[in-house]
């Protein structure tokens, strides 16, 4: 197992990148050549059964030369960084973009840009050793034989990488980034109680591996013997990884093009879109920003395009859609990148504050197996998971056997009661940098029960 300091030697500099990227360049008898190079460490524990199943770690590059002729191109792949290598990567892109089809959407490149410094690596997400994680999986393990009716089983992984990217008319970009992910599932030995519990973050010192293990396997008790609750529409407090794993799928669906042919829940009745109409309730504004200290996104997306704030929904008023360089140009626009951050603002109050104030109503900690419905509204279903309480008077009294759901992000955001401190999440079926609050909304609609724990 690699020690300290093996991250940085795995990573390739701004120069050692960059020279990759002048070669490729130099060799390159193609009209254009795009260049990207990913250079990255990770490392793992995985464990279950109150005992560590697995571990290890993995140091990998990834090189990819797109060569273009015309609105012909083609790219391949290589985790070889040798010169034959790049030479030979080179080669094949340009015969194999000779024999592709014309791109009808294909865009000249970018000429070289100016990109914002955000801070995305941590030296302590980046040396951490096999000991430490050793010793943060072990928390939650003695913590669980310690209970005696618990069984643990978790994930946590730490990556360290540079990624860059160059073409032949002088755009280059680079970034380091680190990042920490630990999800941990407690199971009650009768196998009716499950709690989840996640932390995810670019800093190691963010990550707190014993409230992770405490809140999960405290869940698992809890939800223990759950019982039937019909289902129907009921006031609901979301955690924010549930408002997560709803909420983001409206950046699925923010797409300009989507909505201009029609395709899309931001279609103006009539033509258009709803750029400039309110859509939801004026407490949510939802935006982008690689700069914000609970995202540390990368500030740049893959073609090179600079990214910085941008607001999406702003006091419930749909303010933009993502734009791409090929659509803006049909349509006169200025293009907005492909955003890898999103968080949507919140309150103050605590997931315990928003249940105090609650006279009835369920608590949800995650969704589950979200499958679309209809997309002219965002209509998805799913399923709760891993702790679900029925809350009444300002308390958690009984836990609930888990709901089938039937419900919309912008239904959701238009039913709000309250909103709760924004939380990075650890897990979403989308992936990239996401913060969300909790979330105190009526009538959701919970459609049936499920038998899963």
């Amino acid at each position: 197992m690699r020690e300290r300091g093996s991250a940085n030697e795995a990573m390739l500099t701004r120069e050692q990148a960059q020279a990759i990227v002048e070669k490729a360049v130099k060799w390159s008898k193609a009209d254009a050549v795009d260049v990207q190079v990913n250079t990255y460490t990770q490392g793992n524990i995985r464990f279950a059964d109150n005992q560590v199943s697995t571990a290890g770690a993995t140091t990998d590059a990834q090189l990819g030369i797109q060569s273009a002729f015309g609105a012909k191109h083609a790219v391949v792949t290589t985790n070889d960084l040798s010169d034959e290598a790049i030479k030979r990567a080179v080669d094949q892109s340009e015969r194999l973009a000779r024999l592709a089809p014309d791109d009808p959407e294909s865009m000249p490149q970018l000429g070289s840009q100016q990109y914002a410094p955000v801070t995305s690596y941590f030296e302590a997400s980046a040396a951490l050793t096999a000991d430490d994680r050793a010793k943060a999986a072990l928390i939650a393990l003695e913590m669980a034989r310690k209970a005696g009716d618990v069984k643990a089983a978790g994930y946590l992984v730490n990556t360290a990488g540079a990624l860059a990217i160059g073409n032949s008319t002088g755009m280059f970009a680079y970034h380091r980034s680190t990042n920490v992910n630990y999800t941990l599932t407690a199971r009650t030995a009768d196998g009716t109680g499950s709690g989840w519990a996640a932390a995810d973050h670019a800093d190691w010192a963010q990550i707190d591996a014993r409230r992770v293990a405490e809140t999960a396997i405290a869940k698992a008790r809890l939800s223990q013997k759950p019982v039937a609750l019909e289902p129907g529409r009921y006031t609901v407090i979301l955690e924010p990884q549930a408002v997560g794993d709803i909420v983001q799928l409206i950046s699925n669906y923010a797409d300009a093009r989507s909505a201009d042919e029609g395709r899309s829940p931001f279609v103006k009745q009539g033509g258009g879109n709803k750029v400039g109409e309110k859509i939801v309730d004026e407490r949510v504004t939802i935006f982008s920003d690689p700069a914000d200290p609970q995202l540390n996104g990368r500030p740049w997306d893959f073609e090179g395009m600079p990214l910085g704030r941008q607001v999406w929904i702003e006091k419930g008023v749909l303010k933009q859609l993502i734009y791409s360089r090929f659509w803006a140009k049909k349509h006169g626009k200025t293009p907005t990148g492909g955003p890898s951050t999103f968080k949507m603002a919140g309150g103050t109050q605590s997931v315990e504050d928003l249940i105090k104030g609650t006279t009835r109503g369920i608590l949800v900690t995650r969704l589950w197996y979200l499958r679309e419905v209809d997309p002219r509204t965002i209509l998805y279903t799913g399923l709760t998971r891993d702790g679900t309480f029925l809350v009444e008077n300002g308390t958690i009294t009984k836990s609930l056997r888990n709901f089938r759901f039937n419900e919309s992000p912008l239904f959701l955001l238009n039913n709000i009661e309250a909103l709760g401190r924004p939380e990075r999440l650890a897990g979403t079926e989308q992936g990239g940098d996401v913060v969300m609050p909790s979330i105190k909304a009526r009538d959701f609609n919970f459609t049936s029960l499920s038998e899963a724990v």
